[in-house]
């Protein structure tokens, strides 16, 4: 795949294609559409730190041993792995959760405008939290809970988690804010798998929960639980490849097929 940006040219011809407001200036801006936007920034903004404070809490006011005797979360999985396992676990949980708190931030325009210096210091805060909380994941993904397709998705997601971030880095330093702007929208997307991975739970609990009858709740979360490595992520990235393409970023295109040569008899 290769990334396609838009040149001046092409980004000045859209722009005099663009409808214009009586008077030859500029449109105003669609309320529907900020208000929407709004919306879900807010959304993202309040399920992120609900996540956050209910993942991470736990962990930081009882050890693993005693989380686990209570049934708490991933605690039984990680209590029985080796000492450096358990560490990658308690600095994916809290790294993962300072990204998931000032993630959202990134995309405040009202900070980037009126206060740039703190939209960088926390952008580099995230993108560190990032660094140490996918290297964390990397580690943690053969020990997780759910096997094979654990591993796989799990392991997938840290990758990508730390390539977009590097990519984000590296594009903000080349001053490219467009490709800066498009990674950072893919790596949150990433990031917000914490949040959907137990949105989807619970929807697949209810799920298996609709016969009726005798509901064993244990393996609905096992069967669950089977199904969210890939499921948590990879809707997140296509919503934010939508929102990138309908933002005019530079986007993902598959390469133009090489034309044959003609042939002569």
């Amino acid at each position: 795949m290769s990334t396609g940006t838009r040149t001046p040219a092409s980004a000045s011809a859209s722009a005099s294609d663009s409808p214009r407001a009586p008077g030859g200036g500029t449109p105003p801006p669609r309320v529907g559409g900020s208000i929407a936007t709004r919306a879900a920034w807010t959304w993202v903004l309040l399920s992120s730190l609900a996540i956050a404070v209910y993942a991470v809490v736990p962990y930081l006011t009882a050890s693993l041993a005693a989380l686990s005797e209570d049934g708490a979360g991933l605690a039984a999985n990680y209590d029985r792995q080796p000492g450096f396992v358990q560490l990658a676990f308690s600095a994916h949980i809290v790294a993962g959760g300072v990204a998931l708190v000032v993630g959202p931030l990134q995309f405040w325009r009202g900070l980037r405008t009126r206060h740039p210096r703190v939209h960088r210091w926390t952008g580099r805060g995230y993108l560190v939290a990032v660094l140490v909380a996918g290297v964390a994941g990397l580690v943690m993904a053969p020990f997780n809970s759910a096997g094979l397709v654990g591993f796989f998705g799990f392991g997938a997601l840290a990758v990508l988690w730390l390539a977009t971030g590097w990519r984000a880095y590296r594009s903000i330093r080349a001053g490219d804010v467009a490709s800066h702007r498009a990674w950072m929208m893919r790596n949150f997307a990433l990031t917000y798998a914490a949040v959907t991975l137990r949105l989807w739970i619970g929807l697949l609990l209810g799920v298996q929960a609709l016969p009726g009858g005798e509901f064993d709740f244990e393996a609905a979360f096992e069967n669950a639980y089977a199904a969210v490595p890939f499921l948590c992520w990879i809707p997140n990235l296509i919503v934010a490849e939508w929102l990138i393409r309908r933002r005019g970023l530079p986007s993902y295109a598959l390469p133009a097929a090489p034309r044959q040569p003609a042939t002569t008899v």
